[in-house]
């Protein structure tokens, strides 16, 4: 599949060249008539509405008070720093609120980086020593022999 642009371009090119209907074009595509008669009207697709996103009143009188912790980390070494799961800890034993854990984990997540803290992204480099590890993938054959085939680590 391409990009929604050529999705247009291969629309308006059939109607174009073959004369084809909405209903035709909408099957050989396989999409709506609502999208080509868009196709059809305009030679690029109306951009993406984002969907507002809903407040979160039970945290609303919280944000401050983890706002206030995620300023107090920065001073903080990196280990003793809160994590999301910590935050909603401390929110519902001290505080006493009834927020989900994602609610808070997704909040920590944009201040965060509102903040200016950098977001890392977890990676875990897989280092194999030549002729220490081996991946075996076995496998049936037609004849029904097994057989046992797999990727060298230093090729």
């Amino acid at each position: 599949m391409g990009s929604r642009v050529e999705l247009f371009e291969r629309i308006r090119r059939d109607r174009d060249r073959e004369g084809l209907s909405i209903r035709a074009l909408a099957g050989r595509h396989g999409v709506h008539r609502r999208a080509v008669r868009q196709a059809l009207a305009a030679p690029l697709p109306p951009p993406r509405k984002r969907p507002e996103r809903r407040p979160a009143p039970k945290l609303g009188p919280y944000r401050p008070l983890i706002d206030e912790w995620l300023i107090a980390d920065r001073e903080a070494p990196r280990k003793q720093r809160h994590t999301a799961k910590r935050i909603w800890q401390r929110l519902v034993d001290e505080q006493g609120a009834e927020v989900a854990e994602t609610t808070v984990r997704d909040y920590v997540r944009r201040r965060r980086r509102e903040l200016g803290e950098p977001v890392d992204e977890v990676f875990v480099p897989q280092v194999h020593e030549p002729g220490i590890e081996a991946e075996v993938d076995w496998a049936r054959r037609r004849w029904r022999s097994p057989a046992c085939a797999g990727p060298s680590t230093c090729s």
